[in-house]
């Protein structure tokens, strides 16, 4: 009776990491779905001649997927393309996606495990060079700085030790700013859902934009930027599209635009 206990433990302990394994396949499906899917909304925003081609053109992916990269490498065969996210350890297929590339391509990718707000490592990986393009997929939101913003939005809000309740706010002229000092055309791709809870929200750091926080940021990029909108509609950004942008901002959840120098 005792053996045959065991055995059943046994294959119980195997069937639930039989499960963890798949559920860990179903998330790497998604995620190379997903990714195909936003390059498919992305793609106009390199507005790209020669036949689909980015030759001799780099690449900055900020917060990147490691999906991404490759999709657009073997799209545009860019010349090269730099993905950083301080959390690359959790995609486990990033390294094996690095390597295997040279097989496929020859842009040549590389995946830093590094933070936007990491200037020093930045420098490094940036070198002297500034990037043809900046990509910032699904990740502006991350971008939030060090103040908590959820008191004013909640009179109830405590702001815990660890943070995780806390939203920061985010500063435009900043982020906008650093990110243009990186690459020549700064490409936003965002999805968002006020109403919903950012489930890979740290710290502080994350939660969605809230219309009022896009007004703001719009404004912001108008008056200072060429803004140029791919998703949910085609249009240049400026004081008359302004209130456009919005209101369909309240029918979507993501939109695309692109950000250069005046």
């Amino acid at each position: 009776m005792s053996c045959e206990t065991n055995n059943l433990a046994r294959t119980h302990e195997r069937l639930l990491e039989c499960l963890d394994e798949l559920d860990d396949c179903k998330a790497d499906l998604s995620q190379w779905v997903d990714s195909l899917e936003e390059l498919s909304e992305i793609e106009d925003s390199f507005e790209v001649e020669e036949g689909n081609r980015l030759n001799g053109k780099t690449i900055l992916d900020v917060g990147t997927d490691c999906v991404k990269p490759l999709y657009i490498a073997l799209k545009f065969e860019p010349d090269k393309i730099i993905g950083i996210n301080e959390y690359l350890s959790s995609y486990s297929f990033a390294s094996d996606l690095e390597q295997k590339s040279r097989l496929f391509t020859k842009t040549k990718i590389h995946l830093y495990n590094c933070s936007f707000f990491d200037e020093v490592g930045l420098r490094k990986i940036q070198k002297k060079d500034t990037f043809d393009f900046v990509l910032v997929s699904k990740s502006l939101h991350h971008l939030r700085a060090g103040e908590c913003i959820r008191e004013k939005r909640g009179p109830k809000h405590e702001c815990r030790e660890d943070e995780e309740s806390c939203i920061y706010k985010f500063e435009e002229e900043r982020i906008f700013e650093r990110l243009l000092q990186l690459g020549k055309r700064v490409i936003i791709y965002e999805w968002f859902d006020p109403t919903d809870e950012d489930t890979d929200k740290v710290r502080g750091r994350g939660g969605y934009f809230t219309i009022k926080e896009w007004r703001r940021i719009f404004t912001y990029l108008s008056e200072n930027y060429r803004v140029e909108f791919v998703e949910p509609l085609r249009c240049h950004l400026d004081e008359k599209e302004l209130e456009k942008v919005i209101a369909k901002l309240r029918q979507v959840d993501h939109i695309c635009f692109y950000v250069e120098i005046k």
